[in-house]
């Protein structure tokens, strides 16, 4: 097998690296930057050029990080790998790797919807596919992000014209951006500064860096008592709803935006006034569409429900299996 699952992550023998592994590896070779892709620590790093500002934040200044463009080959062992668009965050890839005339490509995390923050996905033929199944079941079909942003600024008005605020609570890294991103795209938006949890605000100057146009935002920091939120619109990532950063807050709504929402009893159990759909993973569409376009002969299941997607595809006669791994154990990259 070109990749194989090890203890310490997905290896590539002819290679010697692995992808995402989730213990200590001489080397890897990084799809994005969400915590539970970024496990294990590593003697060197290789991710695109465009991540490299993210994965210092989150892995520290002085990790041994090379970065590469989309699309450029290098030479590992007897394989030649490359970096291809996966369209789920700012700098997210699928890893394509080649040796002896047979193509793997590892998918990481990836959507095919629009999404103004990152480059959009790219079909990488090859004869084995990786696959995630976060959202693997039918019921899970997103719309377009311009559309949930249209659904949030109506409720952020709503809130607003009793004197409230509107607490959305999303996920620091791609969503929070994505949300300001489709926002910006939107006329009659109110002109105040967005109001971000401190979790946000770094990952959000590094999407500003990379040229991504948002809303205007400004830190709601723990002691900032002075800064008016009544008709406000604030992101805060979930970790923050019901502690004590919520004590400022006198009349309000929150919201929640994630694909898990889809499901209805998903928001009940989160205990929202508001559920907005918006995923950056696949849907059941983008999902099964995609293998299909990659021209695969085999095709390996990982992470959210694989078993699910599996059965699926074995029923409209293809070679799938189930590959297990550590993926999908972080806060939520939803």
């Amino acid at each position: 097998m070109v990749v194989q699952v090890r203890a310490e992550g997905l290896y590539c023998p002819a290679g010697d690296f692995y992808v995402d592994p989730w213990k200590p590896v001489e080397r890897a070779l990084i799809t994005h930057a969400h915590g539970d892709h970024l496990q294990g620590s590593a003697g060197s790093y290789l991710a695109t050029q465009a991540s490299i500002p993210i994965l210092r934040q989150r892995i520290g200044a002085e990790a041994p990080l090379a970065g590469i463009e989309y699309g450029v080959e290098a030479t590992y062992g007897r394989t030649r790998v490359s970096f291809h668009p996966a369209g789920h965050i700012l700098g997210s890839a699928q890893i394509r790797i080649e040796t002896e005339g047979e193509v793997w490509v590892v998918s990481g995390d990836y959507k095919r919807t629009y999404d103004p923050t990152c480059a959009a996905f790219e079909v990488v033929p090859c004869d084995v596919f990786i696959t995630e199944a976060t959202f693997a079941a039918p019921i899970y079909r997103w719309q377009e992000g311009i559309e949930t942003a249209r659904e949030i600024l109506a409720w952020w008005k709503a809130v607003a014209a009793t004197g409230g605020t509107a607490v959305l609570f999303c996920y620091a890294l791609g969503k929070t951006q994505r949300i300001l991103a489709e926002l910006a795209r939107l006329e009659n938006v109110p002109q105040e500064p967005v109001l971000l949890h401190g979790a946000m605000l770094g990952l959000t100057e590094i999407y500003r860096q990379a040229g991504v146009r948002m809303l205007a935002t400004e830190h709601l920091g723990d002691k900032d008592a002075k800064v008016p939120i009544a008709g406000r619109l604030v992101l805060a990532p979930p970790s923050a709803y019901r502690s004590p950063w919520m004590r400022r807050f006198k009349e309000f709504e929150t919201g929640f935006a994630s694909g898990w929402v889809r499901v209805r009893g998903a928001l009940r159990q989160r205990g929202h006034d508001r559920g907005f759909v918006l995923s950056d993973h696949a849907d059941w569409r983008e999902l099964t569409e995609t293998i299909v376009a990659t021209g695969a002969k085999k095709i390996l299941v990982t992470h959210g429900r694989p078993d699910v997607l599996v059965r699926w595809l074995q029923e409209q006669g293809h070679d799938a299996a189930e590959l297990k791994t550590e993926y999908g154990k972080d806060e939520g990259e939803d």
